[in-house]
């Protein structure tokens, strides 16, 4: 599973950590990234989404079919 929301479209940052010797090493910063499923009362059927935990947040406030047309508008195939 990519670390990648499909709701906010967050996705990994990267950066360097550095040691108390100043050693400079890659490193990313995941996103709270997990597969959720959602009843789709239009369609009368369950989708999953792979979310952030700011895209719950999202649903939560916005609703699942608004987000999904939001998708949808957007190009990405549910």
């Amino acid at each position: 599973m990519s670390a990648h929301c499909q709701v906010t479209g967050r996705k990994p940052g990267f950066g360097k950590s550095v040691s108390h010797s100043h050693t400079r090493t890659s490193r990313r910063w995941n996103p709270n990234i997990q597969r959720k499923t959602y009843y789709l009362p239009s369609e009368d059927r369950r989708i999953t989404l792979t979310v952030s935990a700011k895209g719950i947040k999202t649903i939560d406030r916005d609703g699942i079919e608004a987000v999904v047309a939001r998708i949808r508008a957007r190009g990405d195939k549910i």
